[in-house]
């Protein structure tokens, strides 16, 4: 059995691994589909769809619940986000503004199952290969901020109309002088690209840093297996001190980057109704 254990190496590897439609062979290949994510992402979709539903089903005009309470709580917090940083009509952004910090925040959570769990659970109907977080998947985080990029386009022509879109993007920031138009669509069209990457990728950068931290953490109580009984009921201490530890600041860094990719979610939409 010893001998058949896998290494470190192979063990974060085989975590990190995803369910996909076919072997990814090159770094950029739109051919694969990794399904993982698809329904791991849909799941959380759903799940906060079922705890708001709940919510407000138990809703009353008298005393609140502690699920009204929280749920009002989070309704109050967004919306008033969605005041200060959107001046125009907020009717759909702030319950947009809303499922994007439960969904990505609920996506975000699946980092606090032990890691193994889900994988074991997959392996029993002989799935080899499974990763559970989609916010630790590169393609889901793009997936996210280009719906926000797609979303920026959207009211940047309804506050704007098409042609003063348009107009816009090669007239700001230095002028309707035509000589610097092509310099005025190349600035706008790197902002455009900068928002859409550096949304996507800082989720995806922290929440990746965070599954690794996880994987460790579970090398820990078999690195010291070695050791004898010593280093295994030590290594067993050391694992579950460990584990706790980053779990519970963990719960820290997923609110936050669910927080975090809403309000910039915000201050993006916000820019798209407002003028250079």
């Amino acid at each position: 059995m010893a001998t058949n254990a896998p290494s470190a190496t192979e063990y974060i590897q085989h975590h990190m691994q995803h369910l996909q439609s076919l072997k990814q062979n090159v770094i950029i290949d739109f051919s694969v589909v990794n399904y993982d994510t698809i329904f791991f992402s849909v799941l959380a979709l759903l799940a906060v769809f079922f705890i708001l539903r709940l919510g407000a089903k138990k809703a009353t005009s008298g005393v609140p619940g502690k699920m009204q309470c929280a749920v009002e709580m989070l309704v109050e917090m967004v919306d008033n986000q969605a005041k200060n940083l959107v001046h125009g009509d907020r009717t759909f952004i702030a319950p947009l503004a809303l499922t994007v910090f439960c969904w990505v925040a609920m996506m975000n959570c699946i980092d606090l199952i032990p890691v193994d769990l889900f994988p074991a659970i997959a392996g029993l109907f002989g799935v080899h290969y499974l990763r559970p977080l989609p916010t630790a998947d590169l393609n889901g985080t793009l997936g996210l901020s280009l719906g926000v990029l797609l979303l920026l386009f959207y009211y940047g022509i309804k506050v704007k109309s098409f042609s003063g879109f348009v107009v816009e993007l090669f007239t700001a920031p230095f002028g309707k002088f035509p000589l610097l138009w092509p310099f005025n669509f190349a600035m706008n069209f790197i902002e455009y690209l900068a928002k859409f990457v550096s949304l996507g990728m800082r989720l995806f950068g922290n929440m990746y840093a965070g599954e690794l931290v996880f994987f460790l953490v579970a090398l820990l109580g078999g690195f010291a297996l070695d050791f004898g009984a010593v280093g295994a009921a030590s290594a067993g201490l050391g694992q579950v001190v460990a584990g706790l530890v980053w779990w519970l600041f963990h719960v820290l860094i997923v609110l936050l980057q669910a927080f975090i990719f809403m309000m910039l979610t915000l201050v993006y939409i916000g820019q798209a109704h407002s003028s250079h």
